[in-house]
């Protein structure tokens, strides 16, 4: 039934805001917590209401995420598996079944399904903590990708400092699209054509007498903020990281305790 499901689908385009949280948090574990995938109904609440790398908080009960997983079951992208003793069900995603997409990509649509609008530095720190990503130009790569199949939306361009990058999965009525970094100088443009002033003359420059000084600029703030949020985001991925790797060398340790034991 899966594969004839697969087979016949349409193209998913949008997702509600539950299932954004359910898939995005069966993606990420089954990256971090490999030894816990697949997860029980009840890891799975847990793991959509954790404090960390979350946005918004929520506050799911295991019949909401019973529900929400009913729909991405229909979608095709989850699935039931039954454990050697039978008395537990746990779940599964299938996104690679139902998407054409690299890891890098992959662990890309993970992040901002599950934290949303971010800037690529961010990016890069939170998707590397699941997979390898060695640079801004190979996380630029997946996300051109991403953008070809209309799965990624922008500010600006990819290359500029300080572009913000988000999923396209929304719901028409959330009204979630990015405004391009270009707005502000159309704006700029047309404040100065209904002063009389034609859109194509150039716009006078200071002299150094009527410049203002850079603390006094509105703009600098802002670019010196996101540049903040950016190294912040990226020292976070890195202790993220760090600390999935700790679990997984405790239980390394533990296991080789227990056979001493043993």
């Amino acid at each position: 039934m899966n594969e004839l499901l697969e087979e016949n689908a349409p193209p998913i385009a949008e997702l509600t805001k539950g299932q954004r949280r359910v898939l995005g948090t069966l993606l990420e574990k089954a990256y971090t917590t490999p030894e816990a995938y697949p997860l029980t109904v009840k890891s799975l609440t847990a793991g959509c209401n954790q404090k960390s790398n979350r946005h918004p908080m929520t506050d799911y009960s295991e019949d909401d995420v019973l529900e929400v997983l009913d729909q991405l079951r229909a979608l095709g992208l989850v699935a039931v598996v039954h454990t050697e003793s039978g008395r537990t069900e746990r779940y599964r995603h299938y996104m690679r079944k139902r998407f054409t997409l690299t890891e890098p990509q992959l662990a890309v649509l993970t992040e901002l399904l599950l934290r949303g609008r971010q800037s690529v530095g961010d990016l890069r720190a939170r998707a590397s903590r699941m997979v390898p990503i060695e640079s801004l130009d190979d996380l630029r790569e997946a996300l051109r990708g991403l953008t070809a199949q209309n799965y990624l939306q922008a500010s600006g361009p990819l290359e500029r400092r300080g572009v913000e990058v988000d999923h396209n999965f929304y719901l028409a009525a959330e009204n979630k699209k990015l405004a391009s970094d270009g707005s502000a100088e159309r704006e700029v443009e047309h404040s100065e054509t209904s002063r009389g002033l034609p859109s194509s003359a150039p716009l006078r420059q200071p002299t150094s007498a009527t410049r203002p000084s850079e603390r006094d600029d509105p703009q600098v703030v802002p670019t010196a903020l996101r540049e903040l949020q950016t190294d912040h985001g990226e020292l976070r991925g890195r202790i993220d990281a760090l600390e999935v790797e700790i679990r997984r060398l405790k239980g390394i340790v533990d296991d080789l305790v227990r056979d001493l034991r043993g």
